[in-house]
């Protein structure tokens, strides 16, 4: 037998208005037993029906750079964990790293969604001033928009770059390359920022040489590592500042018959499955994705439940925190080794 609300109130001891609000998206005091009650219960509401009294879509929109990157398949995880509990249901848009096409996933899910979850193009961009101005709740993930006062979901972009690069300048290093992102997105200004930050606090110089600024992808990392190989004075250490720049760079370094840690030390951003499994494995500044997502799911539920309020929800910009993951894909410097192999083998 299908459950109702009345039997989701009676599990849970409560009134069905309150399970009502709940499903809403609004803040509750008994919200642990509602929940509990719905899971176990496997309690759905009739959408249709409760759509065409509300005019509520119970839709969410999350929208994406790169639905290949397995950062946002963690984040994407975090907000339906969330949601799953919700009667709102998520359609998981790709954006493909492009303003237009970003613009033109906006536009066509404005009438069809409740609120949006943004990771944007870039931090220049507009469209998603024209969603806020529709007055649809909006999130944005990862990535900000410059000078804006609105709910966001980061991570210390800087500090976690600053971790990389001393971590590489305590084992010895002082050529250090970076392998960055574009510098009109918030992660990739961030940690470019950091890179020189932490090189400066040391009293190293970072040659323009070796900053590559690469786009997210993993075949710029590819090119990238290729760039700095070809160098007269190839970097001893790689700070590369998304994982798939990272599987680019740590291709290049295998085609290349560079030994990784031996003759070039690499570190990443972002962990991955596989890292602890490569030889040797990756040492890498690690995030909350899957925090990151559920909070970000959160924060949209608290603005659906302030949406008709006279005063909206206080925007929040939430940073949290990174970690270094030590491995063994960096290790000290060998006096050279890879410039000298790099004169062995063109005399």
């Amino acid at each position: 037998m299908t459950p109702t609300i009345n039997d989701v109130a009676i599990r849970a001891g409560v009134s069905t208005a309150t399970v009502s609000r709940y499903m809403a998206g609004e803040k509750i005091r008994a919200e642990a037993a509602v929940r509990r009650a719905v899971e176990e219960l496997g309690y759905r509401p009739a959408m249709a029906a409760r759509s065409l009294r509300s005019g509520i879509h119970y839709v969410v929109a999350m929208v994406v750079p790169d639905i290949t990157n397995p950062y946002f398949a963690s984040v994407v995880k975090g907000v339906e964990s969330v949601f799953r509990s919700t009667p709102y249901n998520i359609f998981v848009c790709n954006s493909d790293e492009s303003p237009e096409t970003e613009e033109q996933v906006l536009l066509e899910a404005m009438n069809r969604v409740d609120g949006i979850i943004l990771a944007p193009t870039t931090e220049q961009d507009d469209t998603p001033l024209q969603v806020l101005e529709r007055g649809l709740p909006l999130v944005f993930i990862d990535r900000e928009l410059s000078g804006g006062d609105l709910d966001s979901v980061l991570v210390d972009n800087v500090g976690g770059a600053r971790a990389a690069v001393r971590h590489l300048i305590e084992l010895g290093h002082t050529d250090v390359a970076i392998i960055s992102g574009p510098l009109n997105t918030t992660p990739g200004r961030g940690r470019y920022d950091g890179y020189l930050m932490e090189l400066c606090n040391a009293g190293i110089e970072a040659p323009e040489a070796y900053r590559r600024v690469a786009n997210f992808r993993e075949s710029s990392g590819y090119d990238a590592m290729e760039q700095l190989l070809a160098l007269d004075k190839p970097p001893t250490a790689v700070f590369c500042a998304n994982n798939l720049m990272t599987m680019g760079a740590l291709k290049a370094l295998q085609a290349n018959r560079v030994a990784i840690g031996d003759e070039m030390s690499v570190i990443g951003f972002d962990d991955l499955d596989m890292a602890s499994m490569l030889n040797p494995p990756l040492t890498v500044i690690d995030r909350p994705a899957v925090e990151q997502g559920a909070i970000a799911a959160r924060l949209l539920l608290k603005s659906f439940a302030h949406n008709d309020a006279e005063t909206p929800a206080e925007r929040q910009r939430i940073v949290l925190p990174t970690h270094l993951i030590e491995r063994e894909s960096c290790r000290p410097p060998r006096g050279g080794a890879l410039a000298m192999k790099h004169q062995t083998n063109g005399s």
